[in-house]
């Protein structure tokens, strides 16, 4: 593959007439597909970074089946989120980027996640209900096709714990918004409160599987304030119900899938046509893992820092490897630049890695800042001097040839196929592909098999 480093081609922008192509055509198949004994799957890209969106089309490209790229309430919303996007910009970019790299829109699927109050659950609820129905219209007018419903967010006037009767309608009020604003094909929905914080985990870990008893509790409540709201139509579209497998990351360690304890909440999907469930926090897992959730009915596995650390991972590589091929007086001095930046601008990581488990323990802060799990760093490559740095450390290293050696010392996984010749020994290639190994698990576990009868969780 050759890989260009050239300004984007831009596209013109669709609108909510142009629903991402195949949404209602491949998602709300799921539920009828698994009563028929298969078990279908979709991986969901969450990230707005220019190279992960352009490696995940990349390893589609490859691999096949439709990509599900989704952003997230933070990411992008009508004030621009902690990226400065809309949904309407947020389109664009991939929109721009699918142009560059070749990829079919009808295999694109866009998705809108979290999306609720949830920016703005420090205010009152009426007006944090009215920035969240803006919200959800702007992500439908710019042609997002698979919106996440999530009103579970208690607002600054709410009692707590939020009944689910509160969720779901609020729920509703939100689809109602988005069906009012929608021109040709309709979207689809998922529903569900008990969900992850956007963001990531903040306290230490504590995973309990979702109870089936609450998720029929979340699909009837639900069920009823759709209807109540006149909304029977849009209910039919609601594909997915967003539960805990027991699943998540925190700063250094994971909680990895156990299907034995994840077996009645499977059994919940039994005669179900129209759910299967979603998976949010699935990074890190096990290859098996992700076919062990499939399997299951964890149908939608939602997938972002495993692939900016992925990202990260290459980018210091290069770095270490530039640290090596570099006059001192002309490297990019990335990784104090990085650290630099981070201590001075703690706004992305104070709360997370000042949590109790770090004990305002300094050193380990450190160490969180560049190798967390939970990665955020990703929220600082945008910022204008590391991005000057990566640009120099790029131009560096793209003026000569990278010895293999180096590539096997520090980026071992790209150099046989380097050696090989099926990877150009280029910075943005090797990158890319790294971010693509990250993605290889999922895609492989969401290929399409047949279920036997005994091969449940037992």
């Amino acid at each position: 593959m050759v890989y260009d480093r050239g300004k984007l081609v831009s596209n013109e922008v669709r609108d909510g007439s142009e629903m991402s192509a195949g949404t209602q055509r491949l998602l709300p198949e799921f539920g009828a597909a698994r009563q028929r004994g298969e078990t279908p799957g979709v991986y969901s890209v969450c990230s707005s970074h220019a190279w992960v969106l352009e490696a995940a089309m990349r390893h589609a490209l490859e691999t096949g089946g439709p990509l599900l790229i989704e952003a997230t309430c933070n990411q992008a919303n009508q004030f621009g989120g902690y990226t400065g996007m809309t949904a309407a910009d947020f389109r664009q970019r991939v929109d721009e980027i699918a142009g560059r790299v070749g990829f079919p829109a009808d295999r694109l699927i866009l998705g809108g996640d979290h999306l609720g109050p949830y920016p703005w659950q420090t205010l009152a609820a009426n007006e944090a209900m009215e920035y969240a129905t803006e919200m959800v219209r702007s992500y439908v007018r710019a042609g997002f096709g698979k919106i996440h419903l999530d009103a579970s967010m208690p607002c600054g006037d709410d009692v707590r714990p939020l009944p689910d009767e509160t969720i779901a309608r609020r729920a509703a009020i939100l689809a109602q918004a988005a069906e009012a604003c929608t021109r040709g094909e309709k979207p689809v929905y998922v529903i569900g409160s008990e969900v992850p914080t956007p963001g990531g985990a903040v306290e230490e870990l504590e995973c309990a599987v979702t109870r089936p008893e609450m998720a029929v509790q979340a699909v009837e409540s639900h069920r009823r304030a759709f209807g109540a709201a006149g909304l029977d139509d849009a209910w039919s579209r609601a594909i997915a119900l967003v539960v805990q497998p027991g699943v998540e990351f925190g700063h250094e360690q994971v909680l990895d899938y156990d299907p034995r304890k994840a077996v009645e909440l499977s059994r919940f999907l039994a005669g179900q046509e129209q759910f299967v469930f979603e998976a949010h926090s699935t990074d890190y897992q096990r290859p098996q893992a992700y076919r062990e959730l499939v399997r299951d009915g964890f149908a939608i596995l939602k997938v972002g820092p495993a692939l900016t650390y992925a990202m990260r991972e290459a980018i210091f590589g290069l770095a270490r490897i530039e640290e090596e091929c570099v006059a001192e007086r002309d490297r990019s001095c990335l990784f104090s630049v990085l650290r630099d930046t981070m201590l001075k601008e703690p706004k992305h990581w104070r709360r997370h890695y000042q949590a109790p488990e770090s004990g305002g323990d300094g050193e380990l802060i450190r160490r969180l800042l560049f190798y967390s799990y939970s990665d955020r760093i990703r929220y600082y490559w945008s910022d204008p001097a590391i991005r000057a740095a990566l640009e120099t450390m790029l131009r560096n290293l793209e003026g000569r040839t990278l010895p293999e050696t180096l590539v096997a010392e520090f980026l071992p996984g790209q150099y046989e196929k380097v050696r090989d010749g099926a990877l150009e020994n280029r910075p943005l290639p090797l990158i890319f592909d790294r971010i693509e190994a990250a993605l290889a698990p999922y895609s492989a576990a969401c290929t399409p098999t047949r279920r036997s009868a005994d091969s449940t969780s037992s």
